[in-house]
């Protein structure tokens, strides 16, 4: 018996208390502490996309938003 490796594991949201599937990663850095270059990732489901994004952005944080490869988002 095996034990899954952080590849094999589904991406999840990033929420508090959430384990929907991931489908948005919201790409962030705060000037303050990091490199210019710099990118942090926070994962987003659906229903959280508004939430964290809006938490990042009033911040000036937020730095791009794109769909998770595989995720269904890719298709629309």
């Amino acid at each position: 018996m095996s034990l899954p490796s952080p590849a094999d594991e589904p991406l999840v949201c990033s929420a508090r208390g959430c384990r929907a599937p991931a489908v948005w990663a919201l790409e962030w850095n705060n000037p303050r502490l990091h490199a210019a270059d710099r990118r942090k990732t926070w994962l987003a489901c659906a229903q959280h996309r508004g939430s964290l994004g809006e938490f990042l952005e009033a911040r000036g944080f937020l730095r791009a938003v794109t769909a998770v490869p595989g995720s269904p988002t890719l298709d629309t």
